[in-house]
């Protein structure tokens, strides 16, 4: 085969990505979905995400009620296999997806020596980076997990850990800056083959989950709490044909985060936001040169477009510019054609990312129905907020 011939194919495969087969069809094409962190899960949140139209919806167990100290894993300072009663909850939960014809991505919070951090006093906790012997209990709790759900036509991906930062506190700036990722590909060096390398963690999990499960897909978040950059210090893809590979978007966060309008910051979209050590003026065209390192890395490494997700976008709906903002997220997602899935829907502990609700506050007498302890209804109704998202369903 000539070379002309040889590029052209893997412009071609990059550009459109290929068949998955079996019952990893489902992700040959472009999926839009949403982030289900509920307390909660009823029926009538599946019958409402069926209605909306969703394609898929990516799933954490993590505030469910259990009598162990975490759910399913029942502690994560010392895994001992999966807790029976918290397991049949979320195999309850799956068929009721089922019904719905709701497709899943399981994706835990927590893992064996990485609690996550609502669940821990609002404490990081870094042991899964720090000593081999969590990652072994990760491995045997993802072993044990695939193992009993690898029987459900509905889950459709095993997503790893949500978030992952082996990079905090070890000698990362929190942000860097767009188009320059050079930062995280230096501390890789310096942490490949210890603890911090997630990389090889990764690895050692997929091992782990083919001999149990041969190939369903397993979503990979990337490092440094899911940014898209911190791919690129890593070696490789995976060799494994059924990986997706994560990244998260909330960035510039400065902006879209509930600190924005709770300390009343007044940072807008588009416009200048503080970003790392600078102030950046934040637009489409910075986002497209944030995610530049991220899309030469995957084109560099032949991963076409259908292995892509944007695990979680979001932005807090009070925000002012947040329509424009996602409506700008979602173009640059859909003109790649990669995987997404918006935070999120209808969620029950907190307001702030459940777009229905339009960009207002709840109103006085809302609050105070709360503070009697009254559960009363949220007045969710289309609106042009939820009309950027409603529109691509």
């Amino acid at each position: 085969m000539s070379r002309g011939i040889s590029l052209f194919i893997v412009i071609f495969i990059y550009s459109i990505g290929y068949s998955f087969g079996g019952n990893n069809d489902f992700w040959n094409t472009q999926k839009k979905g949403a982030n289900c962190f509920n307390e909660v899960m009823t029926e009538q949140w599946f019958s409402d995400a069926r209605e909306l139209g969703l394609e898929w919806v990516r799933i954490a167990y993590d505030k469910w009620d259990t009598d162990h100290r975490d759910f399913l894993i029942g502690d994560a300072s010392n895994y001992e296999g999966l807790v029976t009663e918290d397991l049949e909850k979320l195999k309850e939960v799956i068929d009721r997806a089922a019904k719905y014809d709701i497709k899943l991505v399981i994706s835990p919070l927590s893992l064996p020596g990485a609690r996550w951090r609502q669940n821990n006093d609002n404490k990081t906790d870094a042991r899964l980076w720090e000593d081999y012997n969590f990652w072994e209990q990760a491995i045997q709790f993802w072993t044990d997990l695939a193992k009993e759900l690898k029987e459900f036509d509905n889950v459709v991906a095993y997503n790893i850990v949500n978030e992952p930062h082996p990079e905090l506190e070890a000698g990362v700036d929190e942000q860097y800056k767009p188009g320059d990722v050079s930062q995280l590909k230096d501390w890789y060096k310096s942490v490949e083959r210890t603890p911090r390398d997630i990389y090889q963690f990764y690895s050692k999990v997929i091992g782990a989950v083919r001999q149990v499960d041969t190939d369903r897909m397993i979503m990979l978040d990337a490092g440094w709490y899911g940014q898209p950059g911190a791919f690129c210090y890593w070696p490789s893809a995976f060799e494994d044909p059924n990986i997706l590979y994560a990244f998260h978007m909330y960035e510039p966060y400065e902006f879209t985060s509930n600190k924005n309008f709770r300390e009343k910051n007044n940072y807008v979209y588009p416009g200048p936001v503080p970003f790392g050590k600078d102030t950046i003026f934040w637009d489409k065209e910075t986002t497209r040169l944030y995610f530049k390192p991220f899309l030469a890395w995957a084109k560099n490494n032949n991963i076409p477009t259908n292995h892509i997700v944007a695990g979680e976008f979001g932005c807090m709906r009070k925000n002012k510019g947040a329509g424009l903002y996602l409506q700008d997220i979602i173009e640059f997602l859909n003109q790649n054609s990669f995987h997404w899935a918006f935070y999120s829907f209808r969620e029950d502990a907190w307001d702030g990312y459940d777009y229905e609700l339009g960009t207002e506050n709840m109103g006085w007498k809302y609050w105070q129905a709360v503070e009697r302890g009254e559960s009363p209804p949220l007045p969710r109704k289309d609106n042009p907020l939820f009309e950027v998202i409603k529109r691509e369903f």
